[in-house]
């Protein structure tokens, strides 16, 4: 019989305490700033962020400098590393409790739908939008608008979709976002933090969501010195539109059965 090991996993001492779990919880819904969730958890800012800082050593969380003041931070989970931690969890008690991959689920019902925000709407929304829209096959009603859009898309946008996804985006228009205010939307996500601030409120009240995330186009003089940078977020974009697609499954799915 095998000797009992004497720790517990690192993911499980982490998040068994009852504030960082609530911290994960939360964060694994859309980034956040320290004082939003001093605000939502309604505790101290001083154990809010001793807590994330425990969960950043751990290699869960990564922060952000907001691109709107340059004064607070966004917070961001890694779901990917918290899969993995699971995983390796569940092995660490029992090989057979390794989760098996889970084939995808067959939406049934109204389709949900997701409006993606950014400034200027040539870059990271469009970007957004199309591999939504690539992921769901037509199962999700996808937009995206800015709340000072641009006139084009950016080159290295319609560049980066083509050539990583062979998805065409070329030609195709941007919007601003009040043009969208009447329509419905299931979700509201913004992709960039002056986005946040200022994007108008919608019917229905839908979930407001928050992706930090840079904009690549200003990482560089020309579109050639920049264009690492839009593989480098369209990779985190793909990531994070990856984890949100069995959310949108999941509320595609009827409470009960037809009688």
């Amino acid at each position: 019989m095998a000797s009992p090991s004497r720790a517990a996993p690192a993911f499980l001492r982490l998040a068994a305490h009852p504030l960082r779990w609530r911290l994960l919880t939360v964060l694994a819904q859309g980034d956040q700033r320290v004082r939003d969730l001093t605000a939502l958890l309604g505790e101290p800012q001083n154990l809010v962020s001793y807590h994330l800082r425990l969960l950043r050593d751990g290699g869960l969380l990564t922060a952000t400098r907001s691109s709107f003041d340059g004064r607070g931070s966004y917070y961001h989970l890694d779901l990917d590393r918290c899969a993995a931690a699971l995983a390796d969890t569940g092995a660490a008690l029992h090989p057979a409790l390794r989760p098996p991959a889970a084939p995808p689920g067959t939406p049934v019902g109204p389709r949900p739908g997701v409006l993606f925000v950014c400034t200027g709407n040539s870059t990271r929304s469009p970007i957004a939008e199309a591999l939504l829209r690539r992921h769901t096959d037509g199962r999700v009603e996808v937009a995206s608008a800015g709340t000072r859009p641009r006139d084009h898309l950016h080159p290295n946008a319609v560049r980066v979709l083509r050539e990583e996804f062979g998805t065409d985006v070329a030609g195709q228009p941007t919007r601003h976002v009040d043009t969208l205010t009447g329509r419905r939307f299931d979700y509201v996500i913004s992709l960039c933090d002056r986005a946040r601030e200022t994007c108008p409120d919608f019917a229905g009240q839908p979930r407001r969501v928050h992706w930090s995330i840079p904009d690549p186009a200003a990482t560089g003089d020309t579109d050639r010195a920049s264009y690492p940078s839009f593989r480098r977020i369209t990779a985190e974009i793909q990531t994070r539109v990856s984890h949100l697609t069995p959310v949108l499954t999941a509320s595609a799915h009827p409470k009960e059965a037809p009688q």
